[in-house]
């Protein structure tokens, strides 16, 4: 079924269908111009040339769309426009809505829908929005998963073998792993280390695709009868007069680059709902206001991230080794970056090849993108992939902080599922199943609530009907989801104990402690002190680093890599990337003294530039290129200054990715 046909159908009101038929429309037009799935060789940025500065301050031009107008503030619009800006939005009732159509919140609709079929009513209504094109266009991981969640999940589907065993997706997306291998890297060699427990995959785990494994999930949503709306981005959450969430607000459309509205504006509506589920992923910008607003982390750590970064390659036959699963350490990382790689060959020919680099590194010339780079030139993973053919390319920030990160799980009218709110366990290098699992716990807790509620419609009074679920969060806290994450609570901060390269030391250290020895029922807990910006020194504390430059074979420039993402923006929409009132001028006055330049050395995609600029007072002008974003939330996290502000972009924007 087709986008627009798809939205049309399951649109229950007249308002879902004025606008979910305009951004569907909107959005098969971004597709046709997107072209294939497979965005191997068309890039989505246009080159102008520019004089960049000198390689020892790392100032690197990208191409970009010209910005030629002004964005203007809300207050110097027009009486007409301001009047456009803020009419009243179409409404909807649901009894939930879920934001966010990744693992976690598909399995938090999955389970709903099945536990509501089962009981014979079948009319609970439940609403899924995602903000990709595609149901798993937006979706990156190694990914080797653990099947634990999946058949809970799917006890009775038809993929499991005769014995009853294996993972219920279907066989042409999976394939078990058969070899595992744990390597700490030099220079040119490669020595075999210890495989800790928690990383064995033979016999039992699985290498996917997360993208196409999301895709298949969404189907299985759909058919059990939930309301699916890819395209779709929500950028408010609503509240009522008590201060609880009653839903949420998807994106105006049609607002040009000026902030004006264009002729094919269009208002956002509303969903109002019983329960709002933020399964946004890492760093969603919901999450982020919800926790700011009920104070979710007063009794936790701050949340801690990386950043992976991921190809996919086509391979050489003689290269090529089905359900072969290995992760690396030390080079091309310092001792003080914590961070390591990994290569799994899965499917027909293929090898995932990755790089995942922690984002509370000191040194501001530290590149992460220039690093993975550097990692494939090692003979490790040159002799597997020199040869072959890149066909994809991806990057996104993760959940580092584990147990101790974890904020408070529900909020009046709201719970966080998945890694809004961070259940990565990141010592098996995995965080599907554990988002998972909270998506199935959610969703019993959910049910349970409203099994005996009227079911909603339009004349229902949903100001009242607003829930405040406990009992998820004292649920998850008994899942073996939780306790895995406890097991496990140890090993990230201890990497930043000490400093510097003592830090990697004691990392080492508890990390065998942990998986060999105590199996996590060590009588302490350690903390993480600080958050990923906090941690970032001045650029005068380091020396440039100087990278190679990319063969074009076996290493790519920034602006390849993302052409490989089929990534479209809207080149007339405001910039989806928020610094106050919009002033570079500002930004670099704060960030470029001290720091020289790292967001355009911790950003995946090209978005970010200090051009060289005599007739700016710093010698150098900030330039910020949206239209080049893969969405990956890295800039949010790690500015020092904590002046970008991720906001969702139109529904359907971003990357398009494929097999990652």
């Amino acid at each position: 079924m087709s986008l627009i046909l798809q939205a049309r159908a399951l649109c229950k009101s007249a308002g879902q269908r004025a606008i979910l038929g305009r951004q569907s429309r909107v959005l098969a037009a971004k597709l046709h111009q997107q072209g294939s799935q497979l965005p191997v060789s068309r890039p989505s940025v246009v080159a102008r040339s520019s004089r960049s500065l000198a390689l020892g301050t790392s100032i690197r031009k990208f191409s970009t769309f010209s910005q030629t107008r002004q964005e203007l503030a809300f207050e110097n619009l027009s009486e007409e426009d301001q009047a456009i800006l803020t009419e009243e939005r179409a409404a909807d009732n649901v009894d939930v809505c879920i934001v966010g159509g990744g693992p976690a919140g598909l399995a938090t609709a999955i389970k709903l829908k099945q536990l509501d079929n089962e009981s014979g009513n079948g009319d609970l209504r439940v609403v899924l929005l995602e903000k990709a094109a595609d149901f798993g266009a937006h979706m990156v991981s190694g990914a080797v998963i653990e099947p634990r969640a999946l058949r809970e999940l799917f006890p009775e589907l038809e993929h499991y073998d005769e014995e009853g065993k294996g993972i219920p997706l279907p066989a042409d997306l999976v394939t078990l792993a058969l070899h595992d291998e744990v390597k700490y890297l030099t220079e040119n060699s490669a020595f075999s280390l210890p495989e800790p427990p928690q990383m064995h995959n033979k016999g039992k785990n699985y290498i996917v695709s997360l993208n196409q494994t999301v895709l298949y999930l969404a189907e299985q949503a759909e058919e059990l009868g939930v309301e699916m709306y890819p395209g779709i981005s929500v950028s408010e959450l609503v509240f009522n007069e008590k201060g609880d969430v009653k839903g949420v607000a998807t994106k105006d459309a049609g607002i040009g680059k000026n902030g004006a509205p264009k002729l094919s504006f269009e208002r956002g509506m509303e969903f109002h709902a019983r329960q709002t589920v933020l399964a946004e992923g890492c760093h969603g910008s919901l999450t982020k206001k919800a926790v700011a607003k009920y104070d979710l982390r007063a009794n936790s750590d701050p949340q801690t991230y990386g950043l992976g970064i991921k190809e996919v390659w086509r391979v050489r036959d003689e290269n090529f080794q089905p359900g072969f699963v290995t992760h690396t350490l030390g080079f091309p990382l310092s001792m003080d970056v914590y961070g390591g790689g990994f290569m799994y060959h899965f499917g027909d020919g293929l090898v995932a090849v990755g790089l995942v680099v922690g984002l509370d590194y000191a040194n501001p010339y530290v590149s992460p993108y220039q690093e993975f780079q550097k990692m494939k030139t090692h003979p490790y993973y040159a002799s597997v992939l020199e040869g072959g053919e890149c066909v994809s390319y991806a990057a996104r920030a993760l959940n580092e902080g584990g147990y101790q990160s974890i904020p408070k799980l529900h909020f009046p009218g709201g719970l966080l599922v998945g890694c809004s709110a961070g259940f990565v366990n990141l010592p098996k290098i995995k965080g599907t199943h554990t988002a998972m699992k909270s998506g199935i716990v959610a969703a019993e807790s959910i049910f349970e609530s409203l099994k005996d509620m009227d079911a909603v419609d339009e004349e229902t009074d949903m100001e009242a009907q607003t829930l405040d679920l406990k009992s998820y969060e004292e649920s998850f806290k008994k899942s073996w989801a939780y306790e895995e994450l406890y097991e496990v609570r140890n090993i990230r901060p201890a990497f930043n104990a000490l400093p510097g390269r003592l830090g990697f030391l004691s990392g080492m250290a508890q990390s065998g402690f942990t998986t060999m020895v105590s199996n996590g029922k060590e009588p302490y807990t350690l903390s993480t002190r600080h958050t990923d910006a906090e941690a970032t020194q001045n650029a005068s504390n380091f020396k440039p680093i100087e990278y190679p430059k990319p063969d074009g074979k076996l290493t790519f420039d920034i602006l390849t890599s993302v052409s490989r993402t089929a990534t479209y923006h809207q080149e007339d929409e405001p910039c989806h990337l928020r610094i106050p009132q919009q002033d570079h001028r500002k930004h670099a006055e704060i960030s470029w003294p001290k720091y020289k330049g790292i967001e355009q050395r911790f950003c995946p995609a090209g978005v970010y530039e200090y051009v060289e600029d005599e007739s700016e007072p710093l010698g150098v002008k900030f330039n910020i290129n949206s239209q080049n974003c893969i969405h990956c939330k890295t800039c949010d996290i790690k500015v020092p200054a904590q002046d970008i502000n991720w906001e969702v972009p139109e529904g359907g924007d971003g990357p398009k990715y494929y097999m990652t």
